[in-house]
């Protein structure tokens, strides 16, 4: 009897699959904007950039991960970053998933979906009909990848490289661990799909580029489906700080210098990422991922940000505002709409273990010393909050085999500051005569502690 592989893989799919064993099943779902319509204003620099050509797909890329009692799914779009409430609606559309974790990869080539990249300061630069769509895709994406589920094995390597990153902010601290799991069937070893995560801004691209691109996860996602063989999930992990492409020599193969704002330089860097990933998995070692430890917290961060005030009032910014009260985990979230008052916004945290990896879900871009909990110390004495104390790094917190960040997880609140490296006012930190890029994109100097403390206390939960 000749079975099409097609049906075969539809009936192993049906068996049913017993408590602690894993399953695992990859999606996706092109979300490109249609050019020609209506402006397609682009995010992550300037206002009024408007999108004249598509260069490579916006993409949602999703993976379904069950141990017979539970399924999680984990998306990843190419987008600058996405709020509470769009994902809120993704899981509404999602019943029967014990959490559905949605995240950005950071893209600054692609369409605005915050808001704060309109024709002017004053508009917003989101299209509600493609914000819909992007939601819509990351719902076809997860039951695809559900529809796809198969038993599997992983195996889990990481590797690093600084010089793949640039640190534009001092003191410089650099997260360049990348994290790379592979999913394979058990008794063929044939690759299922594989999981990627890496730290920094897909900004290669520049702030006079017109055409949407995913940037280089476009290239380190086509490397590997290449390498490996099967689709793959890239993630976006600590990119604060500032980790960045920009202004970092980078050559082609023989040895040319590669400028930014170039698709080749994109390329080059997404397929030197891709290959580190390869180095990761070659010495890849199998890895247990059940059982699920699910652990997400919804909690209040406090907007100081007087631009973000402004942007709410105006509607460029589609937020909820909520009475603060300097408690991050209320038993009630009131809102409000008096500003002359501390208000803040609703987000997410998480705290995920499967298995025998721990992943940390931050509604940001989190700055690396954070994460390593190397925070300055002593603190610059220019900075405005010298005498602050060091917040809880969030590795340090992690006791298992395995580690891995996900940034920009369920929610986008800028960047993560470490409050006694905050450095808003004069005297400037490192003797300079203005301050350093950073601030001027965060909620405030409370935000960091307020993350790193409620992520302590989901791990340490019993």
């Amino acid at each position: 009897m000749r079975v099409s592989l097609s049906l075969a893989a539809a009936l192993v799919a049906a068996l049913p699959v017993a408590a602690g064993d894993l399953s695992v099943g990859f999606g996706e779902a092109d979300v490109t904007p249609v050019l020609g319509k209506k402006p397609v204003y682009m995010a992550g620099f300037g206002h009024g950039r408007e999108a004249k050509k598509v260069h490579d797909p916006i993409m949602v890329r999703a993976v379904v991960l069950s141990d017979g009692d539970a399924k999680v799914a984990l998306v990843s779009v190419d987008v600058v970053g996405l709020f509470l409430h769009s994902i809120e609606r993704v899981r509404e559309a999602l019943p029967g998933f014990k959490y559905v974790m949605v995240s950005a990869t950071h893209n600054h080539e692609g369409p605005d979906t915050l808001g704060l990249w309109g024709p002017n300061p004053l508009k917003t630069g989101v299209d509600p009909e493609y914000l819909k769509r992007v939601e819509a895709g990351c719902v076809d994406a997860v039951k695809a990848a559900d529809k796809a589920r198969l038993p599997a094995v992983a195996k889990i390597g990481t590797a690093s490289d600084a010089s793949l990153l640039h640190d534009n902010r001092l003191p410089v601290v650099k997260l360049d661990e990348l994290v790379a799991v592979r999913f394979e069937e058990p008794k063929t070893g044939k690759a299922v799909g594989v999981l990627v995560q890496w730290n920094c801004h897909p900004e290669v691209l520049d702030s006079k580029n017109t055409e949407v691109t995913a940037d280089f996860p476009h290239y380190t996602v086509k490397h590997l489906k290449e390498s490996q063989g099967c689709p793959v999930v890239y993630f976006t992990g600590a990119v604060g700080g500032l980790m960045t492409t920009l202004k970092m020599p980078l050559k082609d193969a023989a040895g040319k210098e590669l400028a930014d704002g170039t698709f080749e330089k994109a390329e080059r860097y997404g397929t030197l990422v891709g290959q580190l990933a390869d180095k990761a998995l070659k010495a890849a070692a199998p890895v247990a991922l059940t059982p699920f430890d699910v652990r997400p917290q919804t909690i209040l961060v406090p907007v100081e940000n007087k631009l973000y005030h402004l942007g709410w009032q105006l509607g460029t910014l589609d937020r909820t505002m909520y009475a603060w009260d300097g408690t991050p985990a209320p038993k009630e979230f009131t809102t409000t709409k008096d500003i002359t008052k501390p208000i803040a916004v609703k987000s997410e945290i998480g705290y995920l273990k499967l298995g025998d990896l721990e992943i940390a879900v931050v509604p940001g871009e989190i700055y690396p010393e954070l994460v390593l909990g190397r925070v300055q110390d002593p603190a610059d004495p220019g900075a405005d909050f010298p005498d602050a104390p060091a917040e809880p790094g969030l590795y340090p917190q992690l006791k298992g085999k395995h580690r891995m960040l996900i940034g920009l997880g369920n929610d986008e609140l800028g960047y993560f500051i470490p409050k006694r490296q905050w450095d808003a006012k004069s005297p400037y930190c490192y003797g300079m005569k203005k301050g350093q890029y950073g601030e001027e994109n965060s909620v405030g100097p409370e935000a960091a502690a307020i993350i790193c403390g409620a992520f302590k206390e989901l791990v340490n939960k019993k």
